[in-house]
């Protein structure tokens, strides 16, 4: 076990606190006000893509196709945000203690680690949107394609009340029998708005996210983890983070919630 004087722990004890407190988290989301605005929802659909190159990445080199796990690992999925590239430069300045300058090994390495960020803000996006489910609506959402028919349904009957030529009580009473008719454009006009919110909270979840983590002591492993593999000599076997599978996991519960409630109604 390492032990809490050992110059690595020591180090990065005080990088976590420097840069993923509040202040510190708040101070490196500066990087994510321009382009990375755009480049957010387009790495959250993109994100079912990583995974499953990284498993098939697995499953080539369980074969013995390591060639083929190796290229298929080098290939970027996700834009490269300038957030991403900001934690990057502070791991390679401050943790990395050789002289000699990161190969494409290691650059791969520290791209995989800020791509689990990625994966845990998607995961504190879930939640938020879970809790908004639960607590506004009495219903599970955990993604925005099981919550877009709700606020669908909640903004449809809400003008149609506040519209009611006999005045909103009635409005109510009629309404709660007779529901309007909601087109599917307007659901899928509403789905959209809640993905470019949702991917705005994704953007900025680490703010609040990397406090708890670094309380949590999980930056701490995270950023263990990957100095031990930046130091490492041998081309280890890929592997894939749990963020991502989680991350994942959300979408087929959000898209298997949503079948339910089609079919059921």
């Amino acid at each position: 076990m390492t032990m809490r004087n050992d110059p690595d722990l020591i180090r990065t004890d005080l990088f976590v606190r420097r840069h993923f407190g509040f202040r510190g988290s708040l101070r490196l989301h500066r990087a994510a006000l321009g382009w990375d605005l755009l480049a957010a929802p387009v790495n959250v659909v993109l994100a079912p893509v990583f995974l499953l190159s990284r498993l098939i990445a697995l499953a080539f080199r369980a074969i013995g196709l390591g060639g083929a796990s190796r290229w298929l690992l080098d290939r970027p999925i996700f834009i490269h945000s300038s957030l991403a590239r900001a934690v990057e430069a502070l791991v390679e300045a401050e943790l990395w203690q050789s002289e000699e300058p990161l190969n494409d090994r290691q650059h791969g390495l520290l791209r995989d680690y800020t791509a689990v960020r990625t994966s845990v803000s998607e995961i504190f996006t879930t939640l938020v949107v879970l809790s908004l489910g639960i607590f506004v609506f009495r219903h599970a959402t955990p993604g925005i394609v099981s919550l877009a028919p709700l606020v669908s349904d909640y903004v449809s009957h809400s003008a149609a009340v506040a519209n009611f030529p006999l005045g909103r009580g009635l409005g109510q009473a009629w309404y709660a029998a007779f529901p309007p008719a909601i087109p599917v454009w307007k659901v899928l006009a509403v789905g959209v708005g809640l993905a470019v919110v949702a991917s705005l909270v994704t953007t900025f979840a680490g703010i609040l996210a990397d406090p708890i983590q670094a309380r949590l002591g999980i930056h701490r492993r995270r950023l263990l983890r990957l100095q031990y593999a930046l130091a490492a000599s041998d081309d280890s076997a890929p592997s894939l983070a749990r963020e991502h599978a989680l991350a994942r996991l959300a979408d087929i519960t959000d898209a298997g919630v949503s079948l339910f409630r089609f079919l059921r109604g």
